[in-house]
């Protein structure tokens, strides 16, 4: 067992900081990778100051799920890896591997409930008494948790599509975003963004949601078709009854029936983002009466993943970023409170080594 440099915190309350953490040496089937590139999420947030009820945090918390590094070892059975290889690891590190959830390569929705999350999930090989994200100097997962970088994108802009990106291309492709179809997205922030990019993608029309006038440029930038400043009731009575799917990507407890009464019938919004308190109850003749539908969404599995980082290469489509030494993840964690920045920060690992 080895140890290695992170960046976590030790309480709620304590700011993130350096420490040393213990990395298992590679198992048969694992991969080791050296961090290059991490993404910051919301949820980074969330974990380190234990804001979740449903999820409470195991310290001292290395946060991190957006990973991209170059693989330094392999297993003695792992084949399909090499040391050199450009990968990366998202949102999960292991799961059961033999429900029916894992069979169809959903295992974000393990049944037996086993997935192991990256960071803050208890530790099934005992290394520690939780699993440590990419907040670190390096990695050791599991070859089939593993994803392949294509080479011919930045690889800073790939971090944040092991969770914004597939968080939101999994939902838009579950429920057939695509031409033909009015597609909107609530929120312009890092989950956001990327759905707009990805609904433009898949050829959708696409409508911005967003509660500053000062994003209307921005969106349709990213490749919105309208954008909706949706604290006007003027300009959200022009959308009403005429939206196949809404993304609510908004992390902050709001008012969901307002949107709600923009889908036409059958029309379903899917709510992808996590409030640390719960929303208001929707009408429920807000559903009725159009038999629409109200649905959540999480990651993608890694099969979906995978398929999205290839479509991504094929559109050359990457996160829009800021990079950062790890050095400023408290200064950039209280920028992302107050919504400064576009859209997503990205830690450069080697400021680690430093």
């Amino acid at each position: 067992m080895a140890t290695v440099k992170a960046f976590g915190a030790a309480s709620k309350s304590a700011p993130l900081a350096e420490l040393t953490i213990p990395r298992r040496d590679p198992m048969p089937d694992d991969v080791e990778l050296e961090v290059r590139y991490c993404g910051v999420c919301h949820s980074d947030i969330h974990a380190a100051r234990n804001e979740w009820a449903a999820w409470p945090t195991l310290y001292p918390c290395v946060p991190g799920h957006e990973i991209v590094g170059n693989i330094t070892r392999v297993g003695s059975k792992v084949t399909d890896f090499k040391v050199g290889d450009l990968a990366a690891v998202g949102c999960m590190v292991d799961s059961c591997g033999t429900c029916a959830g894992c069979k169809e390569g959903l295992e974000q929705y393990c049944d037996t409930g086993r997935t192991v999350f990256t960071y803050n999930s208890p530790d099934p090989h005992k290394t520690a008494a939780a699993t440590y994200g990419g907040y670190s100097e390096k990695i050791v997962v599991d070859r089939r948790f593993v994803l392949r970088t294509p080479a011919a994108l930045d690889p800073a802009g790939v971090a944040p599509l092991l969770c914004a990106g597939i968080t939101l291309y999994s939902p838009l492709r579950r429920w057939g975003a695509g031409k033909g179809k009015k597609v909107g997205i609530v929120g312009l922030g890092g989950l956001g963004h990327m759905g707009v990019k990805f609904s433009h993608a898949f050829g959708a029309e696409t409508a911005l949601f967003t509660t500053s006038p000062s994003k209307i440029e921005d969106g349709k930038r990213l490749g919105a078709d309208h954008v909706v400043i949706s604290k006007n009731p003027d300009e959200m009575k022009k959308h009403m009854r005429s939206f196949d799917l809404i993304v609510n990507t908004v992390a902050a407890s709001h008012n969901l029936d307002p949107f709600l009464s923009l889908l036409r019938r059958d029309g379903t919004m899917v709510l992808v983002g996590a409030p640390e308190q719960p929303h208001p109850s929707p009408s429920v003749f807000n559903l009725i009466f159009a038999r629409r539908s109200l649905a959540g969404s999480g990651i993608g599995g890694i099969r979906e993943t995978q398929e999205m980082l290839d479509f991504c290469a094929l559109k050359n489509i990457v996160s829009d970023i800021e990079r950062i030494p790890v050095q400023k993840i408290n200064e950039a964690y209280a920028r992302m409170l107050k919504g400064d920045v576009k859209y997503r920060f990205v830690i450069d690992m080697k400021s680690l080594k430093g």
